[in-house]
C-alpha cells in the first residue's frame, strides 16, 4: 500500500507538473489583445524589450511554482496518514504527557515541523527565482529569520486553535463545528486588531513617515474619508525586496496607514497619493469589514462541510488509517486535507469578489485624486518594478489573482475621462 502510494503520487504529480508546464510555457500566449495595442495598458509602450522578456520568463516560472504547492500539500497530508506517521506523532505526544492540553500542541509541533521541512525546498526555489530576477534583495539569514518567525507564530496559533477544537469534538460530537465557529468570530476580530501592532513589527521596522509634507497630504486624504489616523507609517522593505506596496489595516485604535519605503523611493508624490487613495477607498467602502464578514461566513460553511466529511472519512478510512473517531488527534491531517480542498474549491469565488473590491477601490482613487496621469504612471511603474505580467493566462487569473489584471486596471484608468463624459 505504501509503495503503491509513493509510485502513484510520483506518477500523478509528474503528469500534473508536465501538463502545467505545457500550459504555461507552450499553450499560453502572453501579451495583450489587439484592442489594447498602443494603449497605456500595452507593456510595449512603457517597458524595454529586455524588461518584456524578463517579465514573461519570470511570470511563467513564478506561476509554475505557485501551482505546484497546492497538490504537494495534499499529497503531504495523505502521505502522513498512509505511512502511519500520524499515529507515531500521537503515540509520541502521549508518551511525553498524560494531559491532552500538552499532547495536542506536541502533536501539532511534530506535524508542523515535518510539513515545513517537506515544503521548504519549494519555498527556497521560489526565493532563488525572486533573487535571480531582482525582485527580492533579502539575504538568506534574513529570509530564514522570517521563515522561523512565521513557523513559530503559525504553530502557536494553530496549537491553540486545534487544542480548543478537539476539546469541543470530545465535548459535543454533533455540534462541535458550530461551537468552534462561534469561537472563531471573536478570534478573527482579535487577530485583525492585533496584526498591525504585534505581528507585523516582528518582521519589519515601522517608523513614522519621514517626509512630513507627504504625510500631511496623505492625512488630508484620510481626513476626507473620515479615517481616524493621525500618522502614516513607513516600513523598511528595501532590505528585502524591490517590490512596492501600501496598505491600510487594523481596526479601532490599532488602524494603521502604511507605506513601504520602496514605494516612496520609486514613485512620484502624486503617484504615491493615488496609491494611498486606493487604499483609503478600501476603508471607505468597508472592505476591511467585508473581508472579516467573508472570513466568518467561509468559516461557517468550511466547518459545517468538514463535520460531514470527517464523519465520512472515519467510516470509510478510519480503521485503515488508525483513527477511529473524529476527536482522535491522529486524524488531524485528514481534517487539514479537507479544509485545504474546501479552501481551494472556494478560492475562485473569493478571488472574484476580491477583484471587484479592488476595481471599486481603483475607481474611488481616480475620482478622489482626478489625476489620470499619476494613476496610470503608478501602475505602469508597479508593473515594471515587479516584472508583473499585465495579461496572465486565464487559469492563473481565476485561481491566483485577487486583483484585476494590470491591463484591465491601466486601461480603465486611461479611459476615465471618456467614461466621465
Amino acid at each position: 500500500m505504501k509503495k503503491r502510494f509513493v509510485l502513484w503520487s510520483l506518477l500523478g504529480f509528474g503528469i500534473y507538473a508536465l501538463l502545467l508546464g505545457l500550459y504555461l510555457f507552450q499553450w499560453s500566449e502572453f501579451g495583450v489583445p489587439e484592442a489594447y495595442k498602443g494603449t497605456a495598458a500595452d507593456p510595449e509602450t512603457f517597458m524595454t524589450p529586455r524588461e518584456l522578456e524578463l517579465t514573461e520568463e519570470y511570470s511563467r516560472y513564478r506561476y509554475f511554482l505557485s501551482f505546484l504547492g497546492q497538490p504537494l500539500e495534499w499529497l503531504l497530508y495523505l502521505g502522513i496518514m498512509l505511512m502511519g506517521a500520524s499515529v507515531v506523532f500521537k503515540r509520541f505526544s502521549e508518551g511525553v504527557s498524560r494531559f491532552s492540553a500538552i499532547q495536542i500542541p506536541i502533536y501539532v509541533l511534530l506535524l508542523s515541523t515535518i510539513s515545513w521541512f517537506i515544503m521548504f525546498p519549494l519555498d527556497y526555489i521560489k526565493r532563488k527565482l525572486s533573487l535571480h530576477y531582482g525582485i527580492s534583495t533579502q539575504s538568506f539569514s534574513s529570509w530564514m529569520r522570517d521563515e522561523i518567525i512565521s513557523f513559530w507564530i503559525g504553530f502557536a496559533i494553530m496549537a491553540l486553535l486545534i487544542t480548543v477544537l478537539y476539546k469541543l469534538m470530545k465535548w459535543s460530537q454533533k455540534r462541535w463545528w458550530l461551537y468552534a465557529w462561534l469561537l472563531m468570530i471573536p478570534f478573527f476580530v482579535f487577530m485583525m486588531y492585533l496584526q498591525p501592532v504585534v505581528i507585523d513589527p516582528l518582521y519589519n521596522d515601522f517608523t513614522t513617515l519621514q517626509d512630513k509634507q507627504l504625510e500631511d497630504k496623505i492625512l488630508t486624504l484620510a481626513d476626507q474619508a473620515d479615517i481616524p489616523a493621525d500618522r502614516v507609517y513607513e516600513v523598511n522593505m528595501s532590505e528585502k525586496t524591490n517590490s512596492m506596496n501600501a496598505y491600510v489595516n487594523g481596526i479601532g485604535s490599532n488602524l494603521r496607514i502604511v507605506l513601504w519605503d520602496t514605494t516612496l523611493n520609486r514613485l512620484q508624490e502624486d503617484e504615491v497619493l493615488f496609491i494611498m487613495a486606493h487604499e483609503i477607498g478600501h476603508y471607505v467602502m468597508n472592505h476591511l469589514y467585508w473581508n472579516l464578514i467573508g472570513a466568518i461566513v467561509a468559516a461557517f460553511f468550511g466547518l459545517l462541510f468538514a463535520y460531514y466529511l470527517m464523519n465520512f472519512a472515519v467510516s470509510k478510512c478510519g480503521r485503515k488509517w488508525n483513527f477511529h473517531k473524529v476527536s482522535d488527534i491522529a486524524g488531524l491531517p485528514v481534517l487539514f486535507l479537507i479544509l485545504s480542498l474546501l479552501s481551494f474549491a472556494a478560492s475562485p469565488i473569493e478571488l472574484a469578489v476580491s477583484r471587484q473590491a479592488e476595481k471599486a477601490a481603483d475607481e474611488y482613487a481616480i475620482q478622489m485624486t482626478q489625476d489620470k496621469e499619476a494613476a496610470v504612471g503608478s501602475f505602469q511603474e508597479l508593473t515594471v518594478n515587479g516584472l508583473s505580467e499585465v495579461n496572465p493566462p486565464a487559469l492563473v487569473k481565476y485561481l491566483r489573482y485577487g486583483h484585476p489584471t494590470m491591463m484591465e486596471r491601466i486601461y480603465m484608468l486611461e479611459q476615465y475621462d471618456h467614461k466621465k463624459k
